[in-house]
């Protein structure tokens, strides 16, 4: 069995409809895939009516967080959407990230790059707004020659000239909203330098105790080093490991099915959540 436990669409900031994605799931031989959109789940219900026999989809979100001013990204699978606390704490992020996205479009306007709110917006379309969105609007007005050239201290990078903080959660505070919705929650890539901070142990161990289900292991990102770390750090906490892509179309080279998760960990997981169930036909 082959699941995918981390994918984007187009409900945030991926560049292949909700649809695309499971018909790409199918083709790469996955038999479970999670659309986990960052702070949302509105891609779900496409996904749902795309599915072909033989494929699972799990609903899911990649929920913003912050600890001491460094992001921390949480991997929530199989809640209730509609508990009112959680459904409120996420249609806050949703809101700070369009602020958020304001606010950077400024910065580059003062900084003479010529990238505007209206181009922003046309290329996140009805997703939920983010920093990729922006930089594909920079390459598009010729500022940067690439994605990877925007997320730099130059440009929207963290504590970049046209950076800006947006609202999270803390992350035991997310924990307990997915919990009480009846999901269950995971740290996602948390040794990915890319991401511009590693999530230490000592905050892995603190989250466990909190009640974190598990860690992201097998990810892009992630060499075999760093694998061979955080399965350490599983297993002495009792945390589930899981595998995902993180795919995010075009963005990230059409990588869905390039990681997954064992049976056996998501035998592990599923049976801790209680507040939505698997989708499959």
């Amino acid at each position: 069995m082959r699941a995918d436990l981390h994918a984007h669409s187009s409900a945030s900031d991926g560049t292949r409809r909700p649809a695309e994605v499971i018909s790409r799931a199918a083709a790469a031989g996955l038999d479970v895939i999670a659309l986990t959109d960052h702070d949302t789940v509105a891609g779900v219900a496409e996904a749902a009516m795309a599915l072909a026999p033989g494929l699972t989809l799990i609903g899911g979100m990649e929920l913003s967080c912050r600890r001491d001013g460094h992001s921390v990204h949480l991997l929530g699978y199989l809640f209730d959407p509609a508990y009112p606390e959680l459904a409120a704490a996420t249609s806050a992020i949703r809101a700070s990230r369009v602020d958020r996205a304001r606010a950077m479009v400024a910065r580059l306007a003062d900084l003479g790059a010529g990238v505007t709110w209206e181009q922003v917006r046309a290329i996140a379309g009805d997703g939920v707004i983010g920093r990729p969105h922006i930089a594909r609007a920079m390459v598009d007005a010729g500022v940067v020659g690439s994605i990877d050239e925007a997320f730099t201290p130059e440009w929207i990078g963290p504590g970049g000239r046209a950076h800006v903080r947006r609202y999270a959660l803390d992350p035991a505070e997310a924990i307990a909203l997915l919990h009480a919705a009846g999901g269950v929650a995971v740290v996602a890539h948390p040794l990915a330098v890319t991401r511009g901070w590693r999530v230490p142990e000592e905050l892995i161990s603190e989250l466990a105790r909190a009640g974190l289900d598990g860690v992201e292991v097998a990810h892009p990102d992630h060499d075999a080093a760093e694998r061979t770390q955080l399965s350490i750090i599983a297993r002495r906490l009792g945390l589930v490991e899981t595998g995902g892509s993180d795919d995010h179309g075009q963005l990230t080279g059409d990588r869905i099915g390039c990681e997954t998760t064992a049976r056996d960990d998501l035998d592990r997981l599923l049976q801790r959540a209680s507040g939505a169930s698997v989708i499959g036909r």
